[in-house]
C-alpha cells in the first residue's frame, strides 16, 4: 500500500476516523443533533475528496481505481446521508452515538469494497457492512421478536462469510495470489488445464453461493423476511440497499473480471438465480400484511432482476457490446435508481410512525395521502418507480435490463443461449406485471382507504426530507435519464477496460504474494469526475 493509495483513500480514512470519535465521545457527551451533524459534515467532506479524485489510473495493486470504483464510492456517499437522515429519529436515547458510528462504517465498507482488487481487502470491506449492521440490528430491537431476528441475521452471515472464504481459497490456490488482477492472469493463461478447468467452476459457484446471503437471492432469501419485520424502518432501509450494491458489485468485480474462462458456469448459476429471485419474492410479497416484510419480498424481487443484468453481462464477450447492452451497464443503473426509491419508501414509513408505535400494517396507511399529500405523492411515486411504471426511474432501469438480457437472445451465437435469455426476459415483464399489484394496492390504500385514526406522522422533518429529496430524484432521473445513464455505461466501460489491460507476471509460489499486491503510484488526471450523477 503505497502513499498515493493512501491520499485516494482519504474519504474511506475520513469515515472510519469520524466514526470512532463518534463511538468513544459519546460516551461521555449525549447529545442526539451533534452526532448526526458532525456525521453529515464527514460525508459532505468525503463527497467532495471523492469528486476531487477524479478520474485515476492505477497500475494493479490491492485498489481497483477505475470509473466503476468512482461511480459506487459516489453513489454510496449520496445513499448515506439518505440514511442518516432517515435514521435521525429511531435511535433510543443514549445510542444515537453507536448509531450514527455504525451507519458510517457501513458506509466506508461499500465504498472499499467498490474498489478492492485483493481477497483480503475485498473479504474485509464485506465485513465493514456486516460488523456494523449486527450492531444497527441490536440497537434497533424492540422486543423478543427483534432479537431473534437479529440472531437469525448474524448466524447466517457468519456462515455466508464462512461459505465465501472457502471460494476464495480457490482463487488463491490458482492464482498463488490474493490479487485479483494475479488471479486473472493465472486463470486466463492456465484455463486449459485440468486445475482450472476443475477447480474454477467450484470457486465460482462458493462466491455466487457466499454472495447470494448479502443480495438475498434464492435459496438464501429465507431471512429477510424476519428481520425486516423484526428491526426498524431505519435498519430495514439499510439492509436493503448496502449489502445488496457491496454483493453486486462484487459478483461482478470476482466472476465477471477477474475469472476469465469461467462465464459459461457463472452466467448459468446467475441465470438460474434470477428467474427463482424474482418469481417467489414477488409472488410472496402480494400476500403480505405488514409493511417491512412485503418489501422485504419486494427486495428479494429486485434482486432477481439485478441477476439478470449480471447474467447477460457474463453471457456475452466485451467485443459483441455496447454500452447499452451491456448487462452490467443495465444492473447499475437499476441498482441506483432502486436504492433511491427503496430508501425513501422507508422514508415515508418512518415519517407516518410515532416513536413508540413505528407504521406496521398496510391498512395502516389508510387515507393518510388525503391528509399529507406530500407525501402521498412521494409514496406512489416510489411504488409507480419500483413497478416500473413510466415516466418514472424505475421504469428506465427496468427497461435497460430486459434490453440487455435481450441482446444477449439476438447476438450471434449458440441457439439454446438466446432462447434462454429471451425467455428470461419474458418472465421478467410477467415478474414486473404481478409486482404491479402489490404496490398498487400500498397506493390504493393511502389515497383511497378509509381512515379511522388519527393522524399519525410523527416522524419528524428528517425522514420527511429524506423522502422528499429521493421523491425529486426518481422524477427526475426518470424524466431525464441520461446525466445517470452515462455515468453507469462510464463507470462499467472503465471496468472492462481496467480488467483487459495486461497484468504483471504471476508469481511462482503462494510465497510470492505479498509482493505481488504491492501498490504502485497512483496518478490523478485532470477529468471529470466519475461519481453518479442524480
Amino acid at each position: 500500500m503505497s502513499v498515493e493509495s493512501l491520499d485516494y483513500l482519504l474519504p474511506e480514512v475520513l469515515l472510519i476516523l469520524i466514526a470512532t470519535a463518534i463511538y468513544v465521545a459519546g460516551a461521555f457527551v449525549a447529545a442526539r443533533a451533534l452526532w448526526g451533524w458532525i456525521a453529515a459534515a464527514a460525508l459532505v467532506v468525503a463527497g467532495a475528496l471523492v469528486w476531487r479524485g477524479g478520474e485515476l489510473v492505477g497500475t494493479p495493486g490491492p485498489l481497483a481505481v477505475d470509473a466503476l470504483t468512482q461511480y459506487v464510492r459516489g453513489l454510496a456517499i449520496v445513499v448515506g446521508l439518505l440514511l442518516l437522515l432517515l435514521s435521525a429519529r429511531s435511535a433510543a436515547a443514549g445510542q444515537v452515538s453507536e448509531q450514527v458510528g455504525s451507519l458510517l462504517l457501513a458506509i466506508t465498507g461499500l465504498m472499499l469494497a467498490a474498489g478492492a482488487n485483493d481477497l483480503v481487502l475485498l473479504f474485509v470491506s464485506l465485513e465493514l457492512i456486516s460488523i456494523p449492521t449486527y450492531v444497527l440490528l441490536y440497537l434497533g430491537g424492540r422486543g423478543q421478536k427483534s432479537q431473534e431476528a437479529a440472531a437469525k441475521y448474524f448466524f447466517l452471515s457468519v456462515l455466508s462469510s464462512a461459505v465465501l472464504l472457502y471460494g476464495f481459497s480457490f482463487l488463491y490456490g490458482l492464482g498463488g495470489s490474493t490479487s485479483l488482477t494475479v488471479i486473472r492472469q493465472a486463470i486466463a493463461t492456465g484455463g486449459s488445464t485440468a486445475l482450472v478447468s476443475g477447480l474454477g467452476p467450484v470457486a465460482a459457484v462458493l462466491i455466487f453461493a457466499g454472495l447470494a446471503y448479502k443480495i438475498a437471492a434464492v435459496p438464501f432469501h429465507f431471512y429477510a423476511p424476519d428481520v425486516y419485520q423484526g428491526t426498524s424502518h431505519a435498519n430495514a432501509a439499510l439492509l436493503s440497499v448496502l449489502p445488496k450494491a457491496a454483493g453486486l458489485i462484487v459478483l461482478v468485480r470476482l466472476l465477471g473480471l477477474s475469472m476469465p474462462g469461467q462465464h459459461v458456469t457463472a452466467w448459468r448459476v446467475a441465470m438460474v438465480l434470477a428467474a427463482l429471485t424474482m418469481t417467489l419474492g414477488n409472488v410472496l410479497a402480494l400476500w403480505q400484511t405488514n409493511v417491512r416484510r412485503l418489501l422485504a419480498y419486494s427486495s428479494i424481487a429486485h434482486s432477481g432482476y439485478m441477476l439478470m443484468g449480471v447474467a447477460a453481462g457474463l453471457a456475452v464477450l466485451p467485443a459483441a457490446q455496447n454500452a447499452e447492452s451491456d448487462g452490467y451497464f443495465g444492473m447499475l443503473f437499476y441498482l441506483t435508481v432502486y436504492m433511491l426509491a427503496t430508501a425513501g419508501t422507508f422514508a415515508v414509513f418512518e415519517y407516518l410512525g410515532r416513536r413508540d408505535e413505528p407504521l406496521e400494517r398496510v391498512d395502516e396507511l389508510a387515507g393518510v395521502a388525503r391528509s399529507q399529500p406530500v407525501v402521498g405523492i412521494a409514496l406512489a411515486a416510489f411504488m409507480f418507480s419500483l413497478a416500473g411504471i413510466p415516466p418514472l426511474a424505475g421504469f428506465a432501469g427496468k427497461l435497460w435490463l430486459f434490453y440487455g438480457a435481450l441482446s444477449v437472445a439476438g447476438a450471434p451465437g449458440d441457439r439454446s443461449v438466446k432462447t434462454w435469455f429471451a425467455l428470461l426476459a419474458v418472465l421478467g415483464v410477467l415478474n414486473a406485471a404481478v409486482a404491479a399489484a402489490y404496490y398498487l394496492r400500498l397506493i390504493g390504500v393511502s389515497w383511497f382507504g378509509a381512515s379511522t385514526e388519527r393522524p399519525r406522522a410523527d416522524g419528524g422533518r428528517a425522514p420527511w426530507a429524506a423522502a422528499l429529496v429521493c421523491a425529486v430524484l426518481v422524477i427526475a432521473i426518470g424524466v431525464y435519464p441520461f446525466p445517470l445513464m452515462r455515468r453507469a455505461s462510464l463507470a462499467v466501460q472503465g471496468a472492462r477496460a481496467a480488467a483487459s489491460e495486461p497484468a504483471p507476471a504471476a508469481p511462482t509460489a503462494p510465497a510470492l504474494s505479498a509482493a505481488s499486491s504491492s501498490s504502485t503510484a497512483i496518478e490523478p488526471k485532470s477529468k471529470s469526475p466519475s461519481g453518479p450523477a442524480g
